[in-house]
C-alpha cells in the first residue's frame, strides 16, 4: 500500500513540474541520425577547427624557429610568419605523403629530442592510449623554452576515420589536461583554456558548420560544457 501511494504522489508530482515548463521545440533536431557524420566539415568550417583557430592564432608568436606539426603543416602555413624556419610534419605511419617526420610521440621513436621551438597537436592526444607517455614525448622533443599547443576534444562524436585505424581513446577535461601536463611541464608552465556551451556543444555534435551558428552564441563561454580544450605548456629545464 505504501508503494502504491508513493509512486502516486510521485507521479503527481512530475505531472506538476512538466507544467510549470513549456515543452521544448526540438524542430529539425528530433532525429536519431545526425546531421553530418564528417564533424560538419561537408557543410563549412567545424565548431571545434572555429575554436582551435582562435586559441592558435592567439599564440602564433610561439610558432617560430624548427616547427613540428602532428599530421599535416596546416596550421604552420596558415599562422606561421617568417619566424619559422623550418617547418616538420610528424605521422605515426609512413602512407602520409605530407609527412617529414615518421615517429611516435608515446614511445619517442622517431622524434629528436630538443630541436623543436614549437609543437603543434590538434585532436591528437584522444588516439593514443598512453597519452601521458606521448606528453612526456611532446616535452622531449622541444627545446628549452619550446611551446607545445595542444588541443583536445571534451564533448564531440566519435573520428570513426581515427577508430578504424589507430584507435580513439579518450575524452578530457580542463582539470584532466591541467594535472596531466602540469606533472611533466610544471604547474607554472601550463595554461589551459576551453571553449564551448550547451549550444555549440549541442550543435557540434549534429554536425552543423560554424555559419549555422551566430558569433554571439559561438563566443559565449560554459565551463560545464567544454567542446575543446585547449593547452599552452612551456618547456623550462632548471639549470643547476
Amino acid at each position: 500500500m505504501l508503494k502504491k501511494v508513493i509512486k502516486s504522489l510521485l507521479s503527481k508530482r512530475m505531472i506538476d513540474v512538466a507544467r510549470r515548463y513549456a515543452p521544448v521545440r526540438w524542430s529539425g533536431l528530433r532525429r536519431l541520425e545526425p546531421v553530418s557524420r564528417k564533424f560538419g566539415l561537408d557543410r563549412g568550417l567545424p565548431i571545434d577547427r572555429h575554436f582551435i583557430e582562435i586559441f592558435i592564432k592567439q599564440h602564433r608568436d610561439d610558432m617560430r624557429g624548427n616547427v613540428l606539426e602532428v599530421g599535416d603543416s596546416f596550421y604552420t602555413k596558415k599562422f606561421g610568419s617568417e619566424n619559422v624556419v623550418c617547418g616538420d610534419v610528424l605521422h605515426v605511419t609512413k602512407d602520409n605523403p605530407d609527412a617529414t617526420l615518421v615517429g611516435n610521440l608515446a614511445t619517442g621513436e622517431g622524434i629528436p629530442e630538443n630541436r623543436y621551438d614549437c609543437l603543434i597537436a590538434t585532436q591528437t592526444l584522444g588516439m593514443i592510449e598512453d597519452f601521458h607517455a606521448a606528453i612526456t614525448g611532446i616535452h622531449h622533443s622541444l627545446k628549452n623554452d619550446g611551446a607545445a599547443l595542444i588541443t583536445v576534444s571534451g564533448i564531440s562524436q566519435i573520428s570513426r576515420y581515427d577508430m578504424d585505424r589507430w584507435g580513439e581513446f579518450w575524452r578530457f577535461t580542463s582539470l584532466s589536461m591541467e594535472r596531466s601536463f602540469g606533472k611533466v611541464f610544471g604547474e607554472a608552465n601550463v595554461e589551459v583554456v576551453t571553449y564551448g556551451n550547451v549550444l555549440t556543444a549541442c550543435a557540434f555534435l549534429q554536425g552543423l558548420a560554424t555559419h549555422e551558428i551566430r558569433a554571439d552564441e559561438l563566443a559565449h563561454h560554459d565551463p560545464d560544457y567544454q567542446v575543446v580544450i585547449a593547452v599552452r605548456a612551456i618547456k623550462r629545464e632548471v639549470h643547476k
